[in-house]
């Protein structure tokens, strides 16, 4: 664990131990309620123009604690099932090997293709646009105002614009959904929404849930299958194992989210009182104060030397314990985890099935991470196919 400085001087402890987190992560002293639990949100030292302040100010199942939090997930999981996430398999195919054919296009005669562009980033946008029901002129909107949500380095002004576009983005889905109902999530939120009961969402809780389920499912999807492609191409050996059957797609699927976490470092937790780390395995005489801020550090999570060996930072997809917490742990498990680990058990195989002399175009060490510590990704994949 260690004290870090987010953006904007907000204090914050950072928490990098897979065994810690876990434990935190399920104890009730541990809140994601900034309304009840963080003086410095309380107190209003945070503007709007903060560079995270969406990630604190919404008000949906991710924010929430306790009973309110129970409250939530269980009317957005009446619109997010198991069903329709498997239900969607023939469609994320049919996407998958459209965008393959526009990859194929733009790499022929050799020519160096943006494989994060033209694969990584559409297909999981698509998905998520078709889940809920948005219109595909308005693609172009939620990708600018998601990649605003999580460029955490961003001035004021860009982030007080972007959060005001995205709740006209949104604010406009929900009033064509009202008009014309569809089977979409949007839909079915709406009839979360509006329905009689105490349980139901408000109005801020629809459009904050939409945020929520359209920013995490896409930029989370995107990240994996652009991290998942670059360990691949970067060890031809681990894809060797694959290709002569000692290892599975979803060995690699799953190493990668163990080494390279699609969010790196998700905001944020609160403590709701002292909380002694050394009562839970963390370091002896080490407190985190009531009232304080915590960061779930995943990507450092999955790389513990303690955890996973002196090797925990190499990509192996025979490695026995891929056990990870990409996804979160406890009550607050991605909801989305299911159709993120479906849209890259499908676009993985089909890529290096399709593109089996796929190479990276230039020296690994030239790809710059995208800008941001909380996603966690690449700017470009550029490779050439043949």
């Amino acid at each position: 664990m260690a004290r870090v400085e987010l953006p904007g001087a907000v204090g914050a402890f950072a928490v990098t131990s897979p065994a810690l987190l876990k434990r935190l992560l399920t104890d009730a002293r541990v809140s994601k309620d900034p309304r009840r639990h963080w003086p410095v949100w309380i107190n209003g030292e945070v503007s709007p123009d903060w560079p995270l302040f969406a990630w604190v100010a919404v008000q949906n199942m991710f924010t929430a604690y306790g009973g309110e939090h129970r409250r939530l997930r269980n009317l957005v999981s009446r619109a997010f099932t198991a069903r329709r996430t498997a239900a969607l398999r023939p469609r994320i195919e049919e996407i998958t090997e459209q965008l393959l054919d526009r990859v194929a296009e733009v790499g022929r005669r050799g020519e160096v293709v943006d494989l994060r562009e033209e694969f990584c980033y559409p297909l999981p946008i698509q998905v998520i646009s078709e889940l809920f029901g948005l219109p595909s002129d308005k693609a172009v909107d939620l990708r600018e105002v998601v990649d605003g949500l999580f460029h955490t380095s961003a001035g004021p002004d860009e982030v007080t614009a972007t959060y005001a576009r995205l709740y006209e983005v949104l604010g406009e889905l929900v009033a064509a959904k009202r008009e014309s109902p569809g089977d979409d999530l949007t839909t079915g939120l709406i009839a979360a929404r509006d329905d009689e009961g105490t349980a139901r969402l408000s109005e801020q809780e629809l459009l904050d849930t939409l945020v929520l389920m359209i920013g995490a499912g896409h930029e989370t999807t995107v990240n994996l299958i652009d991290n998942a492609a670059h360990a691949l191409l970067t060890h031809p050996e681990q894809l060797a194992h694959i290709r002569e059957g000692r290892a599975t797609w979803d060995d690699a699927i799953e190493e990668s989210l163990r080494a390279d976490a699609p969010v790196a470092n998700l905001p944020l937790r609160y403590a709701v009182e002292d909380i002694d780390l050394g009562e839970l395995g963390g370091p002896q005489g080490t407190v985190i104060p009531a009232g304080e801020a915590i960061l779930a550090a995943y990507a450092a999570a999955g790389r513990d030397a303690e955890r996973y060996g002196k090797d925990a930072d190499r990509f192996d997809v025979t490695r026995v314990d891929k056990e990870h917490l990409a996804f979160g742990y406890g009550v607050h498990h991605c909801l989305g985890a299911p159709l993120g680990r479906l849209e890259a058990r499908v676009a993985i195989p089909a890529l290096f099935d399709r593109f089996p002399g796929l190479t990276l175009a230039g020296p690994p060490e030239e790809l710059l991470p995208v800008e941001s510590f909380i996603s966690h990704g690449h700017r470009s994949l550029p490779v050439r196919l043949f």
